[in-house]
């Protein structure tokens, strides 16, 4: 059963993504509920929305996909990154630690691509891709971990940079959470980097970050009310303006200082970077995301608390709060979603997971922002753990998110690739991106355990006459990634 309160740094729990099997990323997603004591060639296109990648300059979003659990050249859970450029046909390039122009050398339990984070890091105007590979030894730091960056070129990605750990030794699997985001409204994109075990510490990077020496215009930390020891730390970050002023703020997941249970943190921008000073707790969750969902000119604060029971606010199936903002923070009313709500397709069984993963975009091109969510655990007509996302469309009018029109989204629905398998967690994450620059936003959906955890993602394209679907998917095939042990690629998606 999953733990909501931490009671035992042995603990496991059914993490977002679903990621557990290998002793590594066991070690990394560990029972989360509670506590246990190059230069450019060419101009880059117009920005896209920060919400879209942009890796080549092109105007068109690109996608990056962790295959974390990946063998590299016999290594195990050495890892690798598949980057999807977009355009009328996309194109694919799968990085790992061997790759040329990438630091270091892949080796077994890196988890390169454990988790990643986009942003215009060296501000040339192209966003770059910043990397966890928590599980790299430093010299005699085993797990100590490590973030790089590859850069963005009109070409798309190549070349790279390793950020220096500030405090090697002093936890371990730093770079598991990272999140990029204008901390400080200059304009310039910031990485604010997590260690998933033994400090609640937080480093933020600021930019300029250098390509030579990988170090910002300036370094700072923050510590939110989360627990530090073993097995505690961040465990998830996000970035979003919640009260509107023009400054990133970071949402914090780890357990509370308060009560030990798993609770979010908001911490919020200020002109000097991010301050705990007024730091709220919000309800318990990993996985968020951040965006003005009602048109007020505030982020509101999307959290998938996907357990059954155990923890306050939990509902059997899963559960997805809206947390509005407004010009103090994530003061503004709450919004709670489950399977049982009125409108939402199908109904909250134990185990569904209704919230393991989430994004934000616009689905149908009408200016207003709709909500994926993912039901990783959900069975279906007997197939166990098949999986499945629902979308919760913004109202016409812009005011917020409205079941009517809700769609329910499996291996079986038609224009969807592939059939429901057992063990498939389709939903393991999810993304919403415009990958062929049409003025819609495609739905990415992750399916970690296909073909025997092989994994993989399906690209849906949204259609003009609103509906979903995809001509194939991507597997590790597709892509170069042995098909060796368990890769796990469709685990986690760029944010």
């Amino acid at each position: 059963m999953a733990k909501h309160k931490r009671t035992s740094t042995t603990g496991r729990s059914r993490r977002t993504r679903l990621a557990a099997a290998t002793a590594a990323t066991a070690a990394l997603t560990g029972g989360l509920l509670a506590a246990t004591g190059a230069t450019a060639s060419a101009a880059p296109a117009e920005p896209l929305p920060s919400h879209e990648a942009d890796f080549n300059g092109d105007g068109v979003a690109d996608l990056a996909t962790s295959a974390p659990d990946a063998h590299v050249s016999g290594k195990e859970s050495a890892g690798q990154v598949t980057v999807t450029y977009g355009g009328s046909t996309l194109r694919h390039k799968t990085f790992s630690q061997n790759s040329a122009g990438v630091p270091g050398s892949a080796e077994t339990g890196d988890l390169f691509g454990y988790d990643t984070a986009y942003g215009d890091f060296d501000r040339d105007g192209y966003d770059d891709l910043a990397i966890g590979a928590p599980g790299e030894d430093v010299g005699s730091d085993t797990d100590g971990g490590t973030a790089q960056i590859l850069w963005g070129s009109a070409n798309g990605l190549s070349g790279g940079t390793t950020l220096k750990d500030p405090r090697p030794g002093g936890h371990d699997f730093f770079a598991a959470p990272i999140e990029a985001g204008d901390f400080d409204g200059d304009g310039g994109t910031d990485l604010a980097i997590g260690a998933r075990s033994g400090a609640a510490t937080i480093d933020v990077v600021n930019g300029k970050i250098s390509r030579s020496t990988g170090t910002g215009s300036r370094h700072y930390t923050i510590k939110p009310a989360i627990q530090s020891g073993e097995g505690a730390g961040p465990f998830n970050l996000h970035s979003g303006d919640v009260n509107g002023d023009k400054r990133e703020d970071l949402i914090v997941d780890g357990y509370s200082t308060g009560d030990s249970y798993n609770a979010n943190l908001w911490v919020p921008g200020t002109p000097d970077g991010l301050k705990t000073t007024n730091q709220q707790r919000l309800p318990g969750g990993i996985i968020t995301d951040v965006g003005d969902t009602d048109n007020d000119g505030y982020g509101d604060i999307v959290i998938g608390l996907e357990w059954d029971d155990g923890i306050d606010g939990a509902n059997k199936g899963g559960t997805v709060y809206v947390a509005h903002g407004a010009a103090n923070g994530p003061y503004g009313e709450t919004q709670v979603f489950t399977q049982d709500t009125a409108g939402v397709p199908g109904a909250g069984e134990k185990g569904d997971s209704f919230g393991n993963e989430l994004d934000l975009g616009d689905i149908n091109g009408d200016g207003h922002l709709d909500l994926v969510v993912g039901a990783a655990g959900e069975d279906l007509d007997g197939v166990k753990d098949a999986g499945a996302v629902t979308v919760i469309y913004g109202k016409a009018d812009g005011s917020g998110l409205s079941t009517d029109g809700a769609v329910f989204l499996d291996q079986n629905t038609p224009g969807v690739p592939n059939s429901n398998e057992t063990h498939d967690f389709f939903g393991s994450d999810v993304h919403v991106d415009d990958l062929n620059g049409d003025g819609r936003g495609d739905v990415t959906v992750g399916s970690y355990g296909e073909n025997g955890t092989n994994g993989a993602f399906y690209p849906l394209i949204s259609k003009q006459d609103g509906t979903l679907a995809g001509s194939s998917g991507v597997y590790t095939s597709t892509v170069g990634i042995s098909a060796t042990g368990t890769p796990r690629l469709g685990m986690n998606f760029a944010d």
